[in-house]
């Protein structure tokens, strides 16, 4: 749990370096079927600054954490980055993609945490 919650805090700090907006952490660890212990949700302003989260957490965890994810999906368009740690998954959003999809209310039953902008 300890090196769960350590890998979340990496990759919001890597999420922080690149200015990704409106960090959510939702934890799922007391959920039931749940496909991992948490997400990690935010936003950048551009695909550009998308896929620039995206390859900077990779890179960031690898680095500090010696984790490297299972998968990483969508980085094609980077309108909308899923980086998948098993235990953990990064959502990296465009702002209407985001509201769309509404991740963070699929789980009310779940711990959200938001981060404040560093900006």
């Amino acid at each position: 749990m300890e090196q769960t919650k350590a890998l979340v805090n990496k990759i919001v700090a890597a999420c922080q370096d690149k200015k990704a907006k409106n960090i959510v952490t939702i934890d799922m660890t007391n959920l039931i079927g749940s496909i991992c212990q948490y997400f990690v949700v935010c936003e950048g302003n551009t695909p550009t600054q998308i896929s620039a989260i995206a390859d900077h957490v990779v890179d960031y965890v690898k680095k500090e954490a010696h984790e490297r994810p299972i998968t990483v999906d969508g980085l094609r368009e980077s309108r909308w980055v899923g980086i998948d740690y098993g235990s953990v998954i990064v959502h990296v959003f465009l702002p209407e993609l985001r509201e769309f999809y509404d991740i963070e209310n699929l789980w009310e039953d779940a711990v959200l945490e938001a981060i404040p902008d560093l900006d």
